[in-house]
């Protein structure tokens, strides 16, 4: 289960929702997509289109020919005694490529949607087709959903209980903005709401299903409009990996010389517990995205070298700020030093 706290204008975690059904599309897997804003149809239509080998290199190369050139125009800013340090690197994966890569000024074509199976749930529909439904102290809208992922998982197979006849497949599912008032939702109109625990019911027996069949499921949720923060931490516990995304639209950061490269940072709050009782804690805590002509991509944030020219004083001091809590996370590994801080 991996759920995504949306950015302010739901841009770029709309992105990341489509990267991670056009992954499915292109690795033959059947689709669920569930919305009560958009129709699932127009979200499908406007998939990604994926990037051949010989195309991705030709994307790359052009990136790294635009990145030579800063990196000459940084040389010349840097003082020489620093030029002989390594670089590093920006991306926070390995060299080996993993999975598949994406032009998000191209959409699909209708031919790779014929070679799999696609099930939708758009609300309005739903309500229209059943004005009442009786549930117990759950919200009618996600116990509909549930319901409907609950038959899809039972009818087409995926059930891990139940041995597949057929081909092993895999059931990706993706929900948008679930806890809006969209959903019928009130977690995010006021601090106390009358339903706190719909949506962590809902979540608590998601999971049940996700975990005995073959499926996975990504949630995004308009967490910055949720205020009560006891619900954000029980739905932070009932996910496997949770993910944010904070957009510098709007903020001071956007104009701060500082993030000039970039239009956001990613925020790892939770990675998924393999046989262990806590989380890993990942070396790269500082990360960033940008969005390019075509690719959107995710890179740790490094700083550029001219800041003693741009950045004010008050820039500097929040950027040292920051590195320390980086550096002295509570469990991080104490890179350099004999013992672990608690």
């Amino acid at each position: 289960l991996v759920f995504t706290e949306e950015d302010k204008y739901g841009l770029y975690s709309n992105l990341l929702y489509k990267y991670f059904l056009a992954e499915g599309v292109v690795c033959g897997h059947d689709l669920f997509v569930a919305s009560a804003k958009e129709h699932p149809d127009n979200i499908l239509k406007e998939l990604p289109a994926p990037l051949l080998d010989d195309t991705y290199r030709k994307e790359l190369g052009e990136e790294a020919t635009a990145v030579k050139s800063e990196d000459f125009q940084d040389s010349m800013k840097i003082a020489w005694r620093y030029q002989n340090l390594p670089k590093m690197e920006a991306s926070p994966t390995t060299s080996t490529k993993f999975g598949h890569y994406y032009d998000i000024s191209k959409t699909m074509s209708p031919e790779l949607f014929q070679s799999i199976k696609w099930h939708s749930f758009y609300l309005p529909e739903e309500l229209s087709l059943q004005p009442k439904m009786k549930t117990c102290s759950m919200n009618s809208a996600y116990a509909r959903l549930l319901q409907s992922i609950q038959r899809i998982i039972y009818q087409e197979g995926f059930d891990g209980s139940d041995p597949q006849k057929k081909q092993k497949n895999i059931l990706r599912i993706g929900i948008q903005s679930l806890g809006s008032m969209l959903w019928g939702d009130d977690i995010c109109c006021s601090d106390t709401p009358e339903d706190t625990h719909s949506l962590t019911k809902f979540l608590y027996a998601l999971r049940g299903l996700l975990r005995k069949s073959l499926s996975a499921c990504i949630i995004t949720v308009p967490a910055h409009l949720i205020q009560n923060k006891a619900i954000m931490e029980r739905v932070t516990n009932l996910s496997d990996m949770v993910v944010g995304l904070e957009s510098f639209i709007g903020s001071e950061r956007e104009t701060n010389p500082l993030y000039k490269d970039y239009h956001g940072l990613v925020h790892v709050h939770q990675i998924p517990r393999l046989n262990s009782l806590i989380c890993d804690v990942s070396d790269t805590k500082d990360l960033a995205f940008r969005l390019k002509r075509k690719l959107f991509t995710i890179e740790r944030l490094h700083l550029p070298p001219d800041l003693s020219d741009t950045v004010s004083r008050a820039s500097k001091q929040d950027l040292a700020e920051s590195a320390k809590l980086l550096s002295s996370g509570c469990g991080a590994m104490a890179i350099g030093k004999k013992h672990l801080d608690f």
